[in-house]
């Protein structure tokens, strides 16, 4: 009779263990998220405060716009610049408040930029925007883990095993 209660708490013990392994969220990413269901699609892992760039061409002038951020110490993502080539519609024409407006080389930018979200919302384009991400100097086109005209959420998290195997690794690729 010891024998069976023993096997019994050995076996609770191992799907506890399982378990936890499974769903208790450890690998900080940069996840990408379907619209705002959790449901994870593609995750970049990172740290807090690493940087990393959103390049997309833009849909009126078709030039490159270059979008930086970098995630904080408490996991919030904070854009810190803005690059981009023509002035046109759904660009900036100045600088915010303690935000500084730079020239170079035909290449607008704005520096200094502090602001500062828990995620924020993207739809990948579908057309011509041909969105990617810039990590540690190197390109990855979204379109090869999110399937273009998505609706995505972007922010910094803790993500579990069955999460990651879920989504596509963006370093994999």
């Amino acid at each position: 009779m010891k024998k069976w209660r023993k096997g019994i708490i050995i076996f609770f013990i191992l799907i506890f263990g399982i378990t936890t392994l499974v769903f208790m969220p450890i690998k900080e990413a940069l996840v990408f998220e379907y619209q705002n269901t959790e449901k994870v699609l593609a995750y970049l892992p990172s740290k807090k405060e690493q940087a990393f760039q959103i390049k997309y061409t833009h849909s009126i002038h078709l030039s490159d716009v270059v979008e930086s951020y970098q995630v904080s110490t408490d996991g919030q993502l904070k854009q810190f610049e803005l690059q981009f080539e023509d002035f046109a519609i759904g660009m900036p024409s100045e600088a915010g408040e303690g935000e500084t407006f730079e020239e170079k080389n035909g290449i607008y930018y704005i520096k200094n930029m502090n602001r500062v979200f828990p995620y924020f919302d993207l739809r990948t384009g579908k057309v011509r925007a041909n969105h990617k991400i810039i990590f540690e100097d190197r390109e990855y086109p979204l379109s090869n883990y999110i399937e273009p005209g998505t609706w995505v959420r972007i922010k910094f998290k803790r993500i579990n095993l069955l999460q990651r195997l879920k989504g596509a690794n963006i370093l994999d690729k």
